[in-house]
């Protein structure tokens, strides 16, 4: 990690360890009732106590595999569908205007279409999932793919590139940093749905259900708990993203 990473690094630390100190003194001295915003010691005992029963990792796992399902999904169909509407110019004209209107819907409206269809089961979750990753994926992926560089692309065609070629030597490299912003956007999308999904269709376990679960029982420690895990998991998907997508980006600079 070099001295600029680890800089930006404790700089935004500093608005969370404050919130924390805050909180804290907020809960010690009475000046939020401790039922509401419970101490963190609290929730860390919770935490602990989870742990060793094995529940928190249980719904950890159980909202890891749902949401790492539905974004693959999701960003497989995107990248495909979007690829199609930068490529081709009947597609765009075929689909683009109805792609164009459905995206302004909310994706949580979705939720009873999909509870009808599919029911509240597992099913259900992961095609919510998807959903939200397929959005940012066809839009950063069509914008890549249709601002490759003129001049690349009558090259390939002096060239006489297949179709294939031209997509994996001229399309493809030119669209990278677009799908890579698309990339990272839709695992965030897909964990902030994944935690919708749980929470309005609470069947089976989840860190949305252990919410539920911690709000039907009025334990803010557990509540607490699994919003602080909701964002740990949050920032630690989108860090892993970024990086990633500096690591396969790298060649464009060197």
């Amino acid at each position: 990690m070099t001295t600029s990473s680890v800089t930006r690094l404790r700089r935004g630390l500093v608005l969370p360890l404050l919130l924390l100190v805050a909180w804290e003194a907020s809960s010690r001295t009475g000046l939020v009732d401790p039922r509401f915003l419970p101490p963190l010691e609290a929730i860390l005992s919770t935490a602990l106590t989870e742990i060793r029963s094995g529940g928190l990792v249980r719904h950890l796992a159980a909202s890891l595999a749902r949401d790492l399902l539905g974004f693959a999904i999701g960003a497989s169909a995107g990248a495909a569908f979007g690829a199609l509407l930068g490529l081709s110019p009947l597609a765009a004209r075929l689909f683009g205007p109805t792609f164009h209107a459905v995206k302004q819907i909310a994706v949580l409206a979705w939720i009873p279409i999909i509870s009808i269809w599919f029911g509240f089961a597992e099913s259900a979750k992961v095609v919510f999932i998807a959903l939200a990753a397929f959005v940012p994926v066809v839009v950063n992926t069509k914008e890549g793919v249709a601002s490759a560089s003129p001049q690349l692309v009558e090259v390939g065609r002096a060239l006489r590139f297949s179709r294939r070629q031209m997509l994996l030597r001229v399309f493809l490299p030119s669209a990278l940093p677009s799908i890579a912003t698309g990339l990272q956007l839709a695992l965030i999308y897909s964990w902030l749905a994944t935690v919708g999904a749980e929470y309005f269709m609470a069947v089976g376990p989840g860190i949305g259900g252990l919410i539920i679960a911690g709000r039907e029982r009025f334990q803010m420690d557990l509540v607490m708990l699994g919003v602080v895990i909701l964002g740990l998991v949050g920032f630690l998907l989108n860090a892993t993203a970024a990086s990633l997508a500096a690591r396969a980006l790298r060649w464009r600079t060197a």
